[in-house]
């Protein structure tokens, strides 16, 4: 999170914080109900010949909890159905992750919520993966979520939901490649 919402940094401490950290590839930067900074953040990486790929995201607060949309182009409007959501992200060729399920808090999507939208006929309104780790108190039910995405077929991301430069990093998605492509 940038300070476009509700983090401490802006887009270029970010990207020398992690030029410096040198262990990361791609980072996705998922402020609150916006994409501007991350758009700036990756023609900035780009336009600076950086070895970080920056994905476009955000953070969308759903009727059923936060939305991590990743790979988008334009913002998604919020507080519609976390089904209406994930089609929205879907429509624009991006990936739908519920971030920080089954924590006990109205803005994190619990498992009766999950189950039935995998189980929905349409393909277009299902996650594409689970947030199984963030190290924020959020991100505590960590067992349970890995047991949820395996009873659910879905695939597993790890973040550092970073509001801050220091927490960028502390979780992370390992992948085969070291683009946002081969992500």
């Amino acid at each position: 999170h940038t300070l476009a919402s509700d983090g401490t940094a802006g887009v270029l401490e970010i990207l020398a914080h992690v030029q410096r950290m040198a262990t990361l590839d791609v980072i996705a930067i998922t402020d609150h109900e916006r994409i501007d900074a991350a758009v700036a953040a990756r023609s900035m990486a780009r336009d600076a010949g950086l070895a970080l790929d920056v994905v476009v995201g955000e953070e969308i607060t759903t009727r059923g909890g936060h939305l991590l949309a990743l790979f988008i182009e334009a913002p998604i409007r919020p507080m519609r159905s976390m089904r209406e959501t994930i089609a929205r992200i879907h429509d624009q060729g991006g990936l739908a992750i519920p971030a920080h399920p089954l924590f006990p808090f109205p803005m994190c999507a619990q498992g009766s919520t999950l189950r039935r939208l995998v189980a929905d006929r349409d393909p277009n309104v299902r996650p594409d993966a689970l947030e199984a780790f963030n190290p924020t108190t959020f991100g505590r039910p960590h067992r349970r979520v890995v047991a949820l995405a395996e009873e659910l077929g879905l695939a597993m991301v790890g973040n550092s939901d970073a509001h801050a430069v220091g927490a960028i990093g502390q979780g992370h998605t390992t992948f085969p490649g070291r683009s946002a492509e081969d992500l």
